[in-house]
């Protein structure tokens, strides 16, 4: 007796109904904006670039989990409204590469022009501060006051 092929049925291949479409749709265009803002808050420049320049305050290493390079240059003041008053103006900074942190730690107290860039936002991994240090222009000893 020979043996009958049993008739094969088509396989039916479910379609996604039109709801699972934009539910994807919906996810991905949220991570394309959620990455985009990502990237303007804390990778895009908010300035290109700028100078600050001043006296070198102090250029430390700090943090608990991220090891990160601060710094603070007193800029030179202005005559503020109060007669013989003098105000004075502090710029807090984080700083990108060590080799610049380490020439700064050494120089604390001498008047720098610093190249930097600021960010929209702040990474703990990055520093503290939305000013970021990336290069040294000029360095100058600071001349005594009253021939001392």
């Amino acid at each position: 007796m020979p043996v009958e092929p049993i008739p094969q049925q088509p396989v039916q291949v479910k379609k996604r109904g039109g709801c699972a479409r934009y539910f994807l749709m919906l996810i991905l265009l949220l991570l394309v904006t959620g990455g985009g803002y990502i990237y303007w808050k804390f990778y895009y420049p908010y300035t290109s670039d700028g100078v600050k320049s001043g006296y070198l305050n102090f250029a430390v290493e700090k943090g608990q989990i991220f090891k990160t390079f601060e710094g603070k240059l007193i800029q030179e003041g202005i005559r503020g409204s109060a007669a013989g008053g003098v105000q004075s103006n502090e710029f807090e900074f984080s700083i990108k590469d060590k080799k610049v942190f380490d020439i700064l730690k050494m120089n604390s107290g001498k008047r720098f022009d610093l190249h930097y860039k600021e960010y929209n936002g702040v990474i703990p991994w990055r520093g503290n501060t939305r000013y970021i240090v990336d290069s040294i222009i000029s360095m100058q000893n600071v001349a005594p006051v009253n021939g001392y």
